[in-house]
């Protein structure tokens, strides 16, 4: 690349870190790449489990950029309501060349128009929400569709990044990177999607999360009413 190659990663309060810093790891070594971390406001913002992130850039200074990468987490419900901010995501992500987030972050992609027709993925709690917008619901951990990546909850970032890695800078440059930073998960239980997890697993992780799904749920439908 004879440019720096902009990547705007969204943040917004009470999202879920991992979702961020996981792409941003792997994004941010990318060569040529210019990593900009900005929220709606700018300056200071605290996630999920209260985590603080400083010196952020505001989301209207920002002219263009070649990628959008919009993380997930609780506060996602919150951020889809703000227009200022959803206006920001809709004007970034129809100039970017790449649209692309972690876990939840594919909803306010969907709200913001930018996965209308498309395939895309989400965490699998949330998925089938996908639908309100017009996207496509994708079950796989990593969803691409034409200039669109998403895909699953939280760890899937890591996996989505480095396909995206692949398609700008080249599988090898993708595969030295996943090789520093000693990307090789083996994780002791075999629980890390419904389908492979034991039912009362999914049944407790379901109730624990059930007043959020609710009120995501009624979000997303109020959006879509209006849209």
């Amino acid at each position: 690349m004879t440019k720096p190659f902009r990547i705007v990663f969204i943040l917004y309060p009470r999202l879920t870190q991992l979702d961020f810093t996981g792409p941003y790891e792997v994004l941010a070594r990318m060569p040529g790449a210019e990593a900009i971390i900005a929220c709606k406001e700018g300056g200071t913002l605290v996630t999920e489990m209260g985590l603080t992130f400083s010196g952020l850039s505001r989301l209207a200074d920002i002219e263009t950029c070649d990628m959008i990468m919009v993380p997930g987490g609780p506060g996602q419900t919150e951020a889809m309501q703000d227009q200022e901010f959803m206006a920001e995501v809709t004007r970034l992500g129809e100039g970017a060349g790449y649209v692309t987030s972690v876990c939840t972050g594919s909803l306010i992609l969907a709200a913001a128009g930018l996965l209308k027709g498309k395939r895309a993925g989400s965490h699998w709690a949330y998925r089938e929400m996908l639908a309100l917008f017009g996207a496509i619901p994708d079950p796989a951990r990593v969803v691409r569709d034409g200039k669109c990546f998403t895909g699953g909850g939280v760890t899937a970032g890591i996996d989505i990044a480095l396909a995206i890695a692949a398609e700008v800078v080249g599988e090898d440059a993708a595969k030295r990177i996943q090789l520093m930073i000693e990307y090789a998960p083996a994780p002791p239980f075999e629980c890390g999607r419904p389908e492979t997890a034991d039912p009362e697993i999914v049944a407790a992780v379901k109730q624990s999360i059930a007043a959020n799904t609710q009120a995501r749920r009624k979000a997303m439908q109020t959006l879509s009413e209006k849209s």
